[in-house]
């Protein structure tokens, strides 16, 4: 038998009735963790744009009434057979399977092997910030670009999520950072490190080879769409990179052998359901690199606003709340 302790017969959580239904929040029974599974009490969760997407949506493996959420941050409340690295007691972060019960709740239950240990000196509040923004502009940068110093690349969507850590994470790899953004978010984003900052109303590819004398970019980090990520390709040197965490460019654009691309997609959640042990095992090990960036003080978290259960569902139905400046956070519980 594992190791459990607390618990409970219910627990509240963010629920969906069925595919198209609203969100609600109710009560459902508290997990049990399985073999190399943990069960956390929950303390603070991610709120991120796929959220919003998932309660639109449905999945094969769920069950009804699916409890929603990605991002979790909280103690380890019981342990399964053969989990050696993780006790009762322990703060904890993870990345969720998409196919699983999800983190808007008091109680959830997680594969072992893709959770990462909070350091004392980060709160749930900030580890909870941090697993699909975070680790997405962290892929992105260190696992498919190899960013290096002085190298320049342009990030869009400067002053979302994944924009604002993707900018801070490449100014400390020692890059030089070109991101669009409002006028309304300038300000915002050059706080967050950005060398030069571009309207995206206006030409950006124009502004971006006025600021860069004509040469280019190294690497693209495209948050926006298949049309911005597409126009992104043409303004990459030779040999260059774009990673797509919104959508996929349309490779047509460029002729085949010319100025030989590489491209990239961010798909955090097919770690899950596609990637092996290695894959799965890294998304922990990412967590484990920001987390430390953010003892460190090196990196800001991002957390704009702290919401309760009952304006969870509000949030998920409001595409412009989800999609704005930094994170919000669903407060579980007490700190």
């Amino acid at each position: 038998m594992g190791r459990r302790h607390g618990g409970g017969n219910a627990m509240k959580a963010v629920l969906l009735d069925e595919a198209g239904a609203s969100p609600r929040v109710g009560q459902v029974p508290v997990p049990e963790p399985g073999a190399g599974e943990i069960r956390v009490r929950l303390v603070a969760s991610g709120i991120n744009p796929v959220d919003g997407s998932l309660a639109n949506g449905s999945n094969p493996h769920w069950q009804w009434p699916h409890v929603l959420g990605v991002d979790g941050a909280g103690i380890v409340d019981a342990v399964g057979d053969g989990v050696n690295d993780f006790e009762p007691g322990q703060r904890v972060v993870f990345h969720g399977d998409l196919r699983r019960e999800g983190t808007f709740a008091e109680y959830v239950v997680t594969a072992a092997d893709v959770v990462a240990h909070i350091p004392d000196s980060v709160t749930f509040t900030q580890a909870a910030a941090l697993p699909c923004a975070g680790m997405a502009a962290y892929q992105a940068l260190h696992r498919r670009l190899g960013i290096r110093a002085g190298q320049t690349i342009l990030i869009t969507g400067g002053a979302g999520a994944v924009g604002g850590f993707a900018i801070q994470l490449a100014k400390l790899a020692g890059a030089r950072v070109i991101a669009t953004c409002s006028p309304n978010s300038a300000e915002t984003v050059r706080a967050a490190g950005a060398d030069v900052v571009v309207d995206y109303h206006g030409d950006v590819p124009a502004a971006v080879r006025d600021a860069t004398d004509g040469r280019g970019v190294d690497a693209v980090i495209d948050t926006v769409s298949e049309q911005s990520a597409t126009q992104n390709l043409s303004l990459l040197v030779f040999g260059g990179g774009l990673v797509a965490v919104a959508a996929r460019p349309d490779l047509s654009a460029i002729a085949p052998f010319t100025t030989a691309p590489s491209v990239h997609e961010i798909a955090l959640g097919a770690a899950h359901s596609h990637g092996d042990a290695a894959a799965r095992r890294d998304l922990a090990v990412m967590l484990e690199e920001l987390l430390a960036l953010v003892a460190d003080g090196k990196l800001d978290p991002q957390v704009r606003r702290v919401i309760a259960f009952d304006d969870v569902p509000e949030m998920l139905a409001d595409a412009d709340a989800r999609h704005g400046r930094g994170k919000t956070i669903l407060a579980v519980a007490s700190e």
